[in-house]
């Protein structure tokens, strides 16, 4: 009679295998946002608008390469048409309520309202200017460029594995961020599902009715959504915590709130003049502060890490690209603040310099560097 499969000593179960499995991976979440904030960074040292565009078409071209077909990657446009609104409302108020930059070159002239003598410096309508119109234009790219940044992570990074990632002191408030961050992505979502709802009816799904007939079933899908989140996340146990002593606990909050304060007063240092000196050491003592915190406010965690995501050469080279543009525009400003900040009284032509077009397309390494998303249909 034969022995039981489960007896027999010849059948030799198969070897686990320690190797990250091949194939189609999503990026390490983190890797993403250090790419994200990068570019973000290098749009803050200028207000040159075609070094901005420059950027926002960079961000948008990894976009297309590398975005999946998860609903949260399908928030790109909403942040591109939210960064056309700031832009246009930043125009609107320049126009209505006048620039503090000085100018000569009137385009038209509004009807003025007269307002209390308590209110002096504050006007409505009356000139504008080149001058104005093109500082607020300068702005509000900037802005927008901003904008399209965070876009750009939103839309490429998983929420879920970003939460992940987070070491175990934030990992409270990392629950509260990434439900928010879920907020853009999941709202999108869910207008495009119920537009696509009304074609399949015959109804318009374009103009303010629609819009207004849209709003209710999300706000009623967001509810439904926050309940089941948070029913799901009460089952599996998050918000546990283990049991420390106090004098531990105190330490961490100490060591994380002067790390934090560290950090802040050695970024307001950097960015003034003479404060380099200084700020440096403070920022080292910042950062070993908050690390020594968090790795002490870990302890308090009593969560698992199932299949961690790896941080491999794709992840090293997609990090690395984004400091790598921020780090060279920044060094490339200081050499020539002029080009990086056009001056609006005079009105002058925006220039190009050609040493910043190879250190902005530094950018693009993810676009070819980073692993194509699994595909969920797959």
């Amino acid at each position: 009679m034969p022995r039981p499969l489960s007896q027999d000593r010849s059948v030799s179960s198969p070897a686990r295998s320690t190797r990250p499995p091949t194939g189609p991976r999503q990026l390490h979440p983190g890797a993403w946002w250090l790419w994200a904030l990068g570019l973000g960074a290098a749009a803050t040292r200028t207000t040159n608008p075609v070094i901005l565009l420059l950027l926002a078409a960079t961000a948008g071209y990894v976009v297309a390469a590398r975005r999946g077909d998860a609903p949260w990657s399908r928030s790109y446009g909403a942040f591109l048409r939210l960064g056309l609104l700031v832009l246009g409302i930043r125009l609107v108020f320049a126009v209505l309520l006048g620039s503090p930059v000085p100018g000569t070159h009137v385009l038209f002239t509004l009807p003025e309202l007269p307002l209390p003598a308590w209110a002096q410096g504050v006007r409505i309508g009356g000139r504008v200017t080149l001058e104005g119109l093109l500082s607020a234009l300068y702005d509000g790219l900037r802005l927008a460029t901003l904008l399209v940044c965070v876009g750009a992570a939103n839309s490429l990074a998983s929420p879920a594995r970003l939460l992940r990632a987070l070491p175990g002191a934030l990992y409270e408030a990392g629950v509260a961020v990434v439900v928010a961050m879920t907020f853009a992505p999941n709202l999108v979502a869910d207008v495009r599902r119920l537009r696509a709802a009304r074609r399949l009816r015959g109804r318009n799904d374009r103009g303010v009715a629609a819009v207004l007939s849209v709003g209710l079933p999300v706000l009623e899908g967001a509810l439904e959504r926050s309940i089941a989140l948070a029913a799901a996340m009460d089952t599996r146990g998050f918000g546990r915590t283990a049991d420390v002593p106090r004098r531990l606990a105190r330490v961490t909050a100490a060591l994380t709130l002067a790390g934090l304060l560290g950090v802040c007063l050695a970024a307001y240092g950097l960015l003034t003049a003479g404060g380099a000196g200084w700020a440096l050491p403070v920022l080292l003592l910042g950062l070993a502060a908050a690390f020594a915190g968090l790795l002490l406010g870990s302890r308090r965690s009593v969560r698992t890490r199932h299949r961690p995501d790896p941080w491999t050469l794709p992840e090293w080279l997609t990090a690395g690209s984004g400091a790598a543009v921020a780090a060279l525009v920044t060094w490339l400003a200081s050499r020539d603040p002029a080009a990086f900040a056009p001056t609006v009284v005079p009105p002058t032509v925006p220039v190009l310099p050609l040493a910043v077009v190879p250190a902005v397309l530094l950018g693009l390494v993810p676009a070819f560097a980073a692993p194509t998303p699994p595909r969920r249909a797959s």
